[in-house]
């Protein structure tokens, strides 16, 4: 079980069904479809659901946008509503909210986040010509590697300053299965801890730390190399090398439809008068 490792609220649930011996308590799980997209909705109620899960309570979202890349027609404007859809009732009725994108721009898995910023309308600067939007500011800060701030200080002092009703985090995750890899968007009300899927655990972006509702958007760009070797020997098998994940071919290419896609998405969210074809206009 200490190999497997996954960001996914779905996935831990479906390893907790799997290895299970009783019925799981404190969580409610079911399944239905939006806009032609595969959702899975995991609720996580109390403690125990929490103990189970590994993960805090609250609400995980996970959207399927596999015939994406079969590039089906209208799935990208209609992947960019369904986020829209899902993500709004999480966010308070008014007032600014703050983006933040995390990861590691030099690094192509880890640089979903950031990516995602570029596709983002921005209003903050523009209160006084747009008054009917939504104020909205971003910010990306880089990683705690290369910049000796963990991303919780960095959030934390911006939202200080411009005292958001919200926060949004977007970062790349880490799946347990490889059909999940930049097909599986996971949005939840809970805030997230950076790292916590690849084994280096951050200090954590929630209500707690930054004294506002924190939502959460990601989507599984990697798999340890150690969790695929588990699912596919048993718990007794032995890698040689422990610390390597796996991520998909043309990620370049992914990470970018990506971005774009979770951008227009949480824009359509805050912004909820406009539409894709508004924000080709608006971002071009």
């Amino acid at each position: 079980m200490a190999a497997i490792r996954t960001d996914l609220a779905m996935e831990a649930h479906a390893l907790c069904r799997e290895t299970g011996a009783s019925p799981l308590q404190g969580v409610i799980a079911s399944e239905e479809t939006l806009n032609g997209f595969p959702l899975t909705r995991v609720e996580i109620v109390d403690k125990a659901g929490e103990q189970a899960l590994g993960k805090p309570r609250g609400v995980y979202l996970t959207l399927d946008i596999t015939r994406f890349w079969r590039h089906e027609a209208d799935s990208f404007q209609q992947a960019v509503e369904s986020i829209a859809e899902l993500l709004a009732p999480m966010l308070p009725a008014e007032g600014p909210v703050l983006v933040a994108g995390l990861g590691n721009q030099a690094m192509t898995p880890d640089a979903l986040g950031p990516g995602c910023l570029s596709h983002l309308l921005i209003t903050r600067h523009l209160k006084s010509v747009l008054p009917d939007f939504r104020e909205t500011a971003a910010l990306s800060g880089g990683v705690v590697g290369t910049t000796g701030l963990e991303a919780a200080e960095w959030v934390r002092g911006a939202a200080e300053h411009m005292g958001p009703e919200a926060v949004i985090v977007v970062d790349a995750l880490a799946a347990r299965g490889l059909e999940r890899l930049c097909s599986s968007i996971q949005i939840s009300d809970t805030g997230l801890i950076p790292g916590s899927g690849v084994g280096n655990h951050r200090m954590a972006l929630d209500r707690e730390s930054l004294g506002v509702p924190v939502i959460s958007v990601g989507v599984p760009t990697v798999v340890n190399l150690e969790t695929i070797a588990h699912d596919l020997a048993g718990e007794d098998c032995q890698v040689p090398r422990k610390g390597f994940f796996l991520t998909p071919d043309a990620i370049d290419a992914k990470i970018q439809a990506l971005s774009k896609i979770l951008g227009y998405g949480i824009s359509l969210a805050l912004q909820p008068g406009l539409t894709a074809e508004d924000l080709d206009a608006l971002l071009s």
